[in-house]
């Protein structure tokens, strides 16, 4: 199984190490410029393709070694200025300085390269399914660490490579209306009692208006709740208090909720929801597309969340089965269904990595496949797949090594890979999303645009 040298492992300069003169071949799917020297790749961090430079080694091992930046010696035209004033030392973005082109080019070529080499299927690169390059996270989670000498709570992202905070002023990823949260949040937060004790703060965006969890370790005084309310009738925002991993407990405003497809999603700020969404729309109407859904399909969604594509599937199909292994997301998607009217939506609670054949949904039959795994992929329930012999199966992936994994169970059970699209869901990272349509080759040919 391929794999890639991934840029957060913390590295250190040895003494006396050489300095290279290099010129970067490609990119990574990280973002990390890749030379070659001695027959040896070398990945260095903020050097383009086509960009000469001196490069320090950090590290040598038999297949590779890793270099910093010492001295840039030419600029590639596809550099730009990074937006972001934090940019190099925060962890959350490593690609600001590769223009648009360049960051979905890269990924792209590495989806199909993995899959090539895992599969022998070399796939057609198709457009990348893509939305804003900034101003597009709808979540993020930052840090709280008081520093009694300083006498500050500094609240932050991680810095790269490390566990230490990087006080954050600015985040152009953010969406606008997150982003200017920012400097009243943390003022707000350091003039409450229970400054010195807070783990962490959550902001998301809902359709109607953003939301904030607070994780408090220890109890929260009426003043400090009043602060906080006060705080919330300011900036217009939903307030919730988490006192443990566990317990969640609103404070004050109201329930947050997405759109997709037309259909409203209530759901709690702790649930998972696709941080870019304008991607997702895209995302969700490209699955319906390429699943081509008849009136008297019966289609399974796996990993199905709360309903992201289990509900827009349910507008279309006969039935839907949506399976999950988180209660409280199987709850809203029951809520959400009852809710938009949609009785032909069902949801299980089960473990897709435990004997699937035994679980009640299983006996059910199929004529379409949804599935959007987590990073550790599908293998716990591929095989069934095949059993079930649905027409057409799509694919949604975060992690380009476990699709062409699972890819291979359908491609040896006689299914064809007819499609596959980059999904430039996090701009500016290292993430690789995608997904892939699968056919039957058994079935009968019907057209997905």
């Amino acid at each position: 199984m391929a794999q890639f040298y991934s840029p957060k492992r913390r590295v250190t300069t040895r003494q006396n190490s050489p300095v290279l003169t290099l010129t970067v071949d490609n990119l990574d799917p990280f973002g990390q410029g890749v030379a070659h020297h001695n027959g040896k790749a070398i990945f260095v961090p903020g050097v383009l393709p086509g960009e000469q430079a001196e490069v320090q080694l950090t590290e040598e091992k038999n297949k590779f070694a890793k270099g910093r930046l010492k001295r840039l010696l030419s600029r590639s035209p596809q550099r730009v200025e990074p937006r972001c004033p934090h940019f190099g030392v925060c962890g959350g973005c490593q690609q600001q300085h590769a223009d648009e082109s360049l960051q979905q080019q890269s990924k792209a070529a590495a989806l199909v390269r993995m899959i090539a080499r895992e599969t022998g299927v070399t796939p057609q690169q198709e457009p990348v399914i893509a939305g804003p390059q900034y101003g597009y996270r709808r979540r993020a989670r930052l840090g709280l660490l008081w520093q009694p000498k300083q006498q500050r709570l500094v609240m932050g992202f991680r810095q790269a490579a490390s566990s230490d905070l990087v006080p954050v002023t600015r985040c152009p990823v953010l969406h606008p209306e997150l982003e200017q949260l920012l400097t009243p949040l943390r003022s707000c937060l350091s003039a409450l009692q229970v400054a010195r004790r807070l783990g962490h703060v959550e902001l998301v965006l809902a359709d109607n208006g953003p939301v904030l969890v607070l994780r408090h370790l220890d109890a929260l005084k009426e003043d400090d709740r009043q602060a906080l309310q006060a705080f919330a009738r300011t900036k217009n925002v939903t307030i919730y208090l988490a006192s443990d991993s566990d317990s969640l407990e609103k404070l004050c405003g109201e329930t947050p909720y997405y759109q997709v497809d037309g259909l409203r999603l209530d759901f709690s700020p702790r649930d998972f929801i696709q941080v870019n969404d304008h991607v997702n729309q895209q995302m969700v109407a490209q699955a319906l597309e390429w699943l081509s859904i008849q009136p008297n399909d019966r289609v399974l969604d796996l990993f199905c969340g709360m309903g992201n594509f289990t509900l827009p599937l349910a507008r279309r199909a006969a039935a839907v089965v949506g399976i999950e292994g988180v209660a409280t997301l199987v709850a809203n998607g029951q809520y959400n269904a009852h809710k938009n009217r949609l009785n032909n939506a069902s949801f299980f609670h089960e473990n897709l990595e435990e004997a699937v054949e035994q679980q009640p949904w299983a006996a059910q039959g199929f004529d379409k496949v949804m599935l959007d795994p987590a990073r550790a992929g599908a293998a716990g329930v591929m095989s069934h797949i095949v059993k079930l012999a649905p027409k057409r199966v799509v694919y949604v992936s975060c992690n380009p090594t476990t699709l062409a994994r699972d890819s291979k169970v359908l491609l040896s059970a006689g299914y064809r890979l007819a499609r596959v699209r980059m999904l430039d869901m996090f701009p500016h990272t290292g993430h690789l999303e995608s997904m892939a349509l699968f056919i039957n080759g058994s079935a009968p040919e019907v057209a997905a645009k």
